[in-house]
């Protein structure tokens, strides 16, 4: 009897252990389950709030603001009229963009003028900032220099000579032959271009 007893009573407590050690087991894959689940549930989480972060800082980036900040790698800018331009973003200004489609080349383009710009970095490489003065500075300057100019207007038009003078909302271009001074006999005609219908102003350094 006493050995029957002692036997009954050790398989009964190994039994109890491997019924405690089977529970255990239970909770462990439970538990690991709802951790892998937790996790997978955190990553998506982050990614939407990552999502939405970036929806929300690019959706306060303004153009000029990635042109800018576009670095050395050449963009394929769109126009109203006229061929795409395709140069590296030498300078921005307010409402402008000067590009380099070759060396000693410069097209300064009113971004009133493009519908739509190819290879543009999703979010500026720097902090750099866009120039303040606007269009008409721009022309002033060139005016000053008395740079010859190639205009091309929207409607498809091509105006060569140099500035004279800018205005408010125009500028004063005497028409001459690039490879020409200007000079009196040389003018063929004088004519006031709006602003509003510039595409874009080529020039040679």
């Amino acid at each position: 009897r006493w050995l029957l007893f002692e036997a009954n009573h050790a398989g009964s407590m190994h039994a109890s252990g491997g019924c405690a050690y089977a529970a255990d087991m239970r909770w462990t894959r439970l538990f690991d389950d709802l951790e892998t689940q937790w996790a997978a549930q955190e990553r998506l989480e982050l990614d939407a709030e990552v999502a939405d972060r970036t929806r929300r800082e690019r959706a306060t980036i303004a153009l000029d603001e990635r042109l800018v900040g576009q670095g050395e790698e050449a963009v394929t800018v769109h126009l109203i009229a006229g061929p795409p331009v395709t140069g590296r973003v030498d300078d921005v200004g307010d409402g402008w963009v000067l590009l380099a489609p070759a060396e000693r080349l410069r097209v300064l383009l009113p971004l009133v003028a493009v519908v739509g710009v190819v290879g543009l970095a999703a979010r500026p490489t720097d902090a750099a900032r866009a120039r303040r003065f606007g269009l008409g500075y721009a022309l002033r300057g060139l005016s000053r220099d008395r740079v010859p100019v190639t205009i091309l207007d929207r409607s498809g038009g091509r105006i060569e000579g140099t500035i004279d003078g800018v205005g408010a909302d125009a500028c004063d271009v005497s028409e001459h032959a690039l490879d020409e001074a200007r000079r009196a006999g040389a003018v063929r005609a004088r004519r006031v271009v709006p602003f509003g219908a510039i595409v874009s102003v080529t020039a040679r350094d």
